[in-house]
């Protein structure tokens, strides 16, 4: 018991660790991947850096899309568009 007892804090660190960091984290990129490939064309989106636009194309080849917004036409990476903000502008407001 004694052996085990000096492991015991190591193995409650790591455990800790892994549902307060490592388990949250994958599932946020699973969640991630399963938006970026959910998109479709018309989707109004916002980009990680803040930019506006609906999707115009989407390329599977190089897991691309390309966006319209107000100054034309650009050419982004999936992974670069934002699901939380997306999700927050696609939010209809509630009715009275």
């Amino acid at each position: 018991m004694g052996d085990i007892g000096q492991f015991l804090p190591m193995i409650l660190i790591f455990a800790v660790a892994y549902f307060f960091m490592i388990r949250p984290q994958m599932k946020r990129q699973k969640d991630e991947k399963k938006f970026a490939q959910a998109l479709k064309k018309g989707d109004k989106i916002v980009t990680k850096s803040g930019l506006h636009g609906k999707v115009v194309d989407l390329n599977d080849k190089d897991f691309s899309c390309i966006i319209e917004t107000m100054a034309g036409r650009l050419k982004f990476d999936r992974s670069s568009i934002s699901m939380e903000m997306s999700a927050k502008l696609n939010v209809k407001p509630k009715e009275k």
